[in-house]
C-alpha cells in the first residue's frame, strides 16, 4: 500500500490548493491538496514537512497541524492510504517550486473549493474550514 500525506494550508478563511499538471500519470489536470509519498521510516508529519518544503518552499509549524482525515482508495498493489492535515502556521510564502508537478497554485474560500482529485476529501475540507471560522 502506498501512503500519501497532504496538507490544507489555511489562512484568513482560505485554503491553498495545487492544480496537478495534465502530464501527471496519477490524477492529471485536477485540483488537489499539496503533499506526497511518505518515505520508509518517516512519520506523517516529517513527510508533510518535507513535501511542503519541496513543493511550496514553506516550513510548516507542525505544532499547528491538526489531523483532518484518512481515506483509502484502490485495491491490491495499487491501493493508497491518504492522510490529510490542516496547517495554520508556516514560514515563507507558498510558491510553486515544483512546476513539473503542478501548473498552478491558488487560494480558495470554502464556497469556491473545486472538485478535488479525491472527491471525498472536498466535503471534509470545506466542513473543517467552516468550523474553524465559527
Amino acid at each position: 500500500m502506498h501512503e500519501i500525506v497532504t496538507a490544507a494550508l489555511v489562512r484568513e478563511g482560505r485554503v491553498l490548493l495545487v492544480h496537478r499538471s495534465p502530464d501527471r500519470h496519477a490524477y492529471p489536470d485536477v485540483w488537489d491538496l499539496p503533499g506526497g509519498h511518505i518515505e520508509p521510516g518517516e512519520t506523517e508529519l516529517a513527510a508533510l514537512t518535507r513535501e511542503l518544503h519541496e513543493e511550496l518552499g514553506v516550513r510548516i509549524a507542525t505544532i499547528s497541524a491538526i489531523h483532518l482525515c484518512r481515506l483509502e482508495a484502490g485495491h491490491g498493489e495499487q491501493s493508497v492510504r491518504f492522510s490529510a492535515w490542516l496547517v495554520g502556521e508556516w514560514e515563507g510564502t507558498p510558491t510553486n517550486v515544483a512546476p513539473e508537478e503542478h501548473d498552478e497554485i491558488r487560494w480558495f474560500r470554502p464556497e469556491e473549493v473545486p472538485p478535488l482529485a479525491h472527491e471525498l476529501m472536498g466535503p471534509v475540507l470545506v466542513e473543517a474550514m467552516r468550523s474553524a471560522r465559527a
